[in-house]
């Protein structure tokens, strides 16, 4: 399958995932959401790939949800047609058309026969940070930053991450993080331990330009044999 918003790389036994639109800092957007899906099956049914790396084009990882729709980018109506309703008027949640995109990628992810890693080249938020919870290793280069920011946007954290985030850093740190909505960066020195402690569990770092052409190395001890 030719892609358009993602790159699918093989080498070593180890299959980079590039998101890839760095005009837009790699947006996610329906297209990107089924291509991912599509390349978790394709490295699923492929015994050639052992491991994953998942990283960004560019200067960033991914700018969270395409919103150069406007309004519309969270009205599903807009976005895929009509869903199915109760004679109520209620949204019909069992209609397919219903379901959150970024879920159905953290859940894809989730289920993946291999090991998969993310390589945080840059800015992640929304479901840039959401669709790493569902990974086995977060590595971030120092230009990283993390941000859990849908308060900022009057809704609530997407992509199965209110599940998720509370089993990586516990219960506390994930609600202060989502009801804050600040962005934040991985460094290696953190002025409160227990943030330091937290954040450790949920991420690596690297120093910047250095990351890149160390990452391969985790992944060929983490592959399956």
């Amino acid at each position: 399958m030719a892609y358009e918003t993602i790159k699918y790389e093989i080498a070593e036994n180890i299959l980079t995932i590039t998101l890839n639109r760095p005009d837009k800092l790699n947006a996610f957007n329906g297209t990107m959401q089924q291509e991912m899906i599509n390349a978790f099956d394709a490295a699923d049914k492929d015994d050639d790939v052992r491991a994953i790396i998942v990283t960004g084009a560019g200067r960033g990882f991914c700018a969270g949800a395409d919103l150069s729709s406007g309004a519309n980018t969270f009205d599903r109506d807009a976005r895929r047609g009509p869903v199915k309703r109760l004679a109520s008027g209620a949204v019909d949640y069992s209609d397919p058309q219903v379901r959150d995109g970024g879920g159905q990628v953290a859940l894809r992810i989730f289920k993946c026969l291999k090991p998969v890693i993310a390589a945080v080249n840059g800015p992640a938020v929304g479901i840039g940070v959401t669709m790493q919870l569902a990974m086995d290793i977060r590595i971030a280069s120092e230009a990283a930053r993390f941000g859990f920011v849908f308060s900022q946007r009057g809704i609530v954290p997407e992509a199965a991450s209110s599940w998720f985030l509370p089993r990586i850093v516990g219960i506390s740190q994930a609600l202060e993080w989502c009801y804050t909505g600040r962005v934040f960066r991985r460094r290696k020195r953190w002025p409160a331990a227990s943030s330091a402690r937290w954040c450790r569990r949920m991420i690596s770092c690297r120093p910047h330009g250095r990351w890149q052409r160390r990452s391969p190395q985790r992944p060929r001890r983490c592959r399956w044999r």
